[in-house]
């Protein structure tokens, strides 16, 4: 696969910019992290990845991945928990993301589906219903979801956020195998230190690109005070 590019890409809501002329790649089978403050357009720019972000101007060039090919998983994931579904139920949902709609359900992806529920550390828990599931289960169950559909592009917001020690390190686990495996994975975090762990590349955010490229040269304290400035900067002009 090869790198996903953006070429100047603007994204916005209305007539206030999130993201505003960035350009630079997502190296293919690489990790790359995006850092930077609250309000810098980190995850409007990882729902543009996902295609549910429209662009205002500018070209993002998937390098042939169709919508299909990608996993996201936001850091509200807007599912009502209440809704009657099974743990299996809803990590079988990546299934259908996998192999359309009409797609055929058979021994290949039951193997999948409970390799994935072992994964995660919820075996035992594939009948009880979600709305029975404690956070950091809740949060096991979607990385599943994940792993169901085999996607060579991965993008997680803020995947760790809330999660106790135990399902952070079980999650960590899961992402190195996805790393391990050679998926192309572009990962929102506000944890530096979880960064350096994670990243191969890191691409600091103040709704432009301050800094990209490898981690141990991109994530020091040099660009992250320039973001906090610039992002101090757009916020006097947004006020303006």
């Amino acid at each position: 696969m090869s790198a996903i590019t953006l070429n100047n890409v603007t994204l916005g809501y209305g007539a206030q910019a999130a993201v505003s002329g960035v350009s630079g790649a997502f190296a293919a089978g690489k990790t790359t992290v995006i850092v930077g403050p609250n309000g810098s357009g980190k995850s409007t720019l990882l729902k543009a990845l996902a295609g549910v972000q429209p662009v205002q101007s500018g070209r993002i060039d998937w390098a042939g991945l169709k919508r299909r090919q990608i996993a996201y998983l936001p850091q509200d994931p807007g599912m009502d928990r209440s809704f009657p579904i099974t743990v299996a139920d809803l990590i079988a949902l990546g299934f259908e993301r996998r192999l359309g709609l009409f797609g055929g359900f058979g021994a290949a992806e039951r193997f999948d589906l409970a390799a994935a529920i072992e994964a995660v550390g919820l075996d035992g828990l594939e009948h009880r219903a979600i709305d029975a599931l404690s956070g950091g289960q809740f949060q096991r169950a979607l990385f599943a979801r994940v792993m169901a559909q085999d996607a060579p592009l991965i993008l997680l917001d803020e995947p760790f956020a809330a999660q106790d020690t135990r399902t952070t390190a079980d999650l960590l686990k899961v992402i190195q195998r996805w790393r391990g495996e050679g998926r192309t994975l572009v990962i929102v975090l506000h944890d530096l230190a979880m960064a350096r762990i994670l990243s191969d590349e890191t691409l600091v955010m103040a709704r432009e690109a301050v800094a990209w490229g490898p981690t141990e040269g991109v994530l020091t304290p040099g660009h992250l005070k320039r973001a906090h400035d610039v992002s101090e900067r757009w916020a006097m002009e947004d006020a303006a």
